[in-house]
């Protein structure tokens, strides 16, 4: 008997040791190696893969102790994955917190509407808080690792800021981007002016896209999609010099020339009738729903006039005059 009591009393001293123990680790400043230290805890990662993060990431806080702690405060099932930033002055108390609560820091990336994959691409490839899976990837791989059915990637992907963990996959970012566009684009298709000569979701995109590169001002927008449902209506040819900018690809040196408009490529809608094959940028929102439901219009010419906004016109000839006067002047 007296052996058991003995032992009790050890068992409560060792007990009491460790909550003191416990007290004094979680209440006292943690050495650090800079001023401020990031790292990641990935996910499904357990309180000891977290623990073992933290150490490893040159905080002065052995993994065994930062587990102990987490399991006596009973926080050992509620780590969250993510990227911490943390800074010297922190306690292994205030550092659990963080952990169990997810406070991450996050990075974003902007993809602007109206630019194309390529332009993506690069953008993601330069960003500094992201893995780049995809760097070594061609477009059709990225493609496939996505899930995705289409075999050309442009437009397909929603312009959007992008809020993400630090170091998390630049193919997590596309994948929400081609999710968010598929989203807006079958929104946009069932809300859609059903006398536009659109067959599929994909069609729309590609006019979307269209309109998207030929808007100089937002208010425009609208009558833009209007011109080219109206040709689209008639038959007539498109005539969109961002097409057959798209098509020459990175042979275009910023000047087009007629010669250019007379070459026939597949994008060349003076050459060839109704929508090029793909898409020729990412559109935005706006540019989705403005080529879903134009507006009613008889316009189906219109000319910039060096200041972003356009004039648009009815007959060939206002808009020759309209030529004349703001362009050959």
């Amino acid at each position: 008997m007296r052996t058991f009591k003995l032992i009790l009393l050890v068992l409560i001293l060792a007990f009491l040791a460790a909550i003191a123990g416990a007290g004094w680790l979680s209440m006292r400043p943690l050495p650090m190696r800079s001023e401020t230290t990031v790292f990641s805890v990935p996910t499904g990662a357990s309180l000891r893969a977290a623990a073992q993060a933290v150490e490893a990431a040159g905080i002065g806080l052995p993994a065994w102790q930062f587990e102990v702690l987490g399991r006596i405060l009973g926080r050992s099932a509620k780590i969250k994955a993510g990227s911490y930033e943390v800074e010297q002055g922190l306690t292994a108390l205030t550092l659990l917190d963080k952990l169990t609560r997810g406070d991450v820091t996050q990075a974003e990336i902007i993809l602007v509407e109206g630019k194309t994959f390529r332009h993506f691409r690069a953008a993601l490839n330069e960003h500094p808080d992201l893995a780049h899976d995809s760097l070594k990837l061609s477009d059709t791989e990225v493609l496939a690792r996505l899930g995705a059915g289409e075999k050309h990637p442009e437009g397909l992907f929603f312009p959007d800021t992008y809020l993400f963990h630090k170091g998390s996959s630049d193919l997590d970012v596309l994948r929400r981007a081609y999710k968010a566009m598929q989203l807006r684009l079958a929104a946009a298709w069932e809300r859609r002016d059903t006398t536009v000569p659109l067959k599929t979701p994909y069609e729309l995109l590609i006019l979307a896209s269209i309109v998207e590169k030929e808007t100089g001002l937002p208010s425009d927008r609208p009558q833009v999609a209007a011109v080219f449902a109206n040709r689209l209506r008639r038959g007539m040819l498109l005539q969109t010099d961002p097409t057959v900018i798209y098509g020459l690809g990175e042979r275009f040196d910023g000047n087009l020339r007629k010669v250019d408009l007379q070459t026939d490529t597949p994008w060349n809608t003076y050459t060839r009738a109704g929508l090029p094959p793909t898409p020729i940028a990412m559109p935005g929102l706006a540019s989705l729903q403005a080529a879903a439901t134009p507006p009613p219009s008889d316009k189906l010419y219109f000319v910039a006039r060096g200041d972003g906004s356009s004039v648009f016109s009815a007959s060939l000839d206002q808009h020759n005059n309209a030529v004349n006067k703001f362009q050959r002047r």
